[in-house]
């Protein structure tokens, strides 16, 4: 069956995230539906872009955003272009789609003082959740790297010795990122309590629950909105948002834009470049601040 095929491609050949894996499945299934409820029993392989118009219609009848459309519809354009090269379609479908216009979507991040202050309330105990949710909160802001990568972590990821981390990225891509003393100091003391609920060994999880079980999606997203909410007004709390502060903070501090890209694991400078707004807003303000001939009588 060509969905089964695809997401095979996915997970063996592009080496996706089972989390994106799934992403792609659930669009590409809600589309199959829509069209065995419209049309009958008909094969993708068969569909015409009409059809796929049709679909569009009906989500946005249904309330869902351009942006989710969009998303969707690239779960599509893949598909198709998957069935292109192994010669089952000629032509995609959607080889002359146009992406619905969306809203710019402004990421607002955390200031340092907002990150500072939850760190300083985790700070106060030492139980084992508290010790667990400020080495969360300390990884994520410390290193940048995304949820996932977070959840993914392993004992063996760390090195204390040489105060790194091994990162496993999207299309499994290793990168390794320093460690601050602070984060070091962090890890040892957690890891005492650890020991006395969970599993010891290379491959276990280095991040989880009570119970002594793997950190999930939902519940590190929780954490993060649950701390924040403490310190932050900001409508969007989540741990791309610390993702995001991170690499705002380092380009405000003077970090070089390649060595945040190679922190944050992004396969080129655009992607990095959209976290950059923040610093010229800073420069701008400080700039109309301070130069002599921006004076107002």
């Amino acid at each position: 069956m060509p969905l089964t095929s695809f997401i095979d491609y996915l997970e063996l050949e592009k080496k996706y995230s089972k989390h994106t894996v799934l992403a792609y499945e659930k669009d590409i299934g809600e589309f199959s539906k829509f069209v065995k409820e419209e049309y009958g029993e008909i094969e993708l392989i068969d569909i015409h872009y009409n059809q796929i118009r049709r679909w569009i219609v009906s989500l946005i009848d249904n309330g869902i955003s351009n942006r989710t459309v969009n998303r969707k519809i690239s779960s599509l354009k893949s598909f198709y272009k998957f069935l292109v090269k192994v010669a089952l379609i000629e032509v995609s479908p959607l080889v002359k789609h146009k992406a619905l216009k969306t809203p710019k979507k402004l990421q607002v991040p955390f200031s340092y003082d907002e990150v500072s202050e939850v760190i300083g309330l985790l700070e106060i105990s030492d139980d084992f959740e508290s010790l667990r949710d400020l080495l969360l909160i300390e990884l994520l802001y410390g290193t940048g790297m995304r949820r996932a990568e977070l959840i993914s972590l392993t004992l063996k990821s760390v090195d204390l010795s040489q105060k790194t981390i091994k990162v496993i990225g999207k299309r499994n891509k290793e990168r390794i990122i320093p460690l601050l003393p602070t984060i070091c100091a962090t890890i040892h003391k957690y890891m005492i309590k650890r020991n006395e609920i969970a599993q010891y060994g290379g491959d276990e999880p280095l991040l989880v629950t009570k119970k002594g079980v793997k950190l999930y999606d939902t519940l590190v997203y929780r954490i993060i909105n649950h701390y924040f909410s403490k310190t932050s007004n900001k409508i969007k709390k989540s741990p791309h948002i610390i993702r995001h502060s991170f690499a705002t903070h380092m380009l405000n501090q003077g970090a070089d834009l390649n060595v945040v890209k190679d922190l944050l694991g992004h396969a080129s400078l655009a992607s990095t470049q959209v976290y950059t707004h923040n610093s010229v807003a800073m420069l701008r303000d400080v700039y109309k601040k301070s130069h002599p001939r921006n004076k107002n009588d």
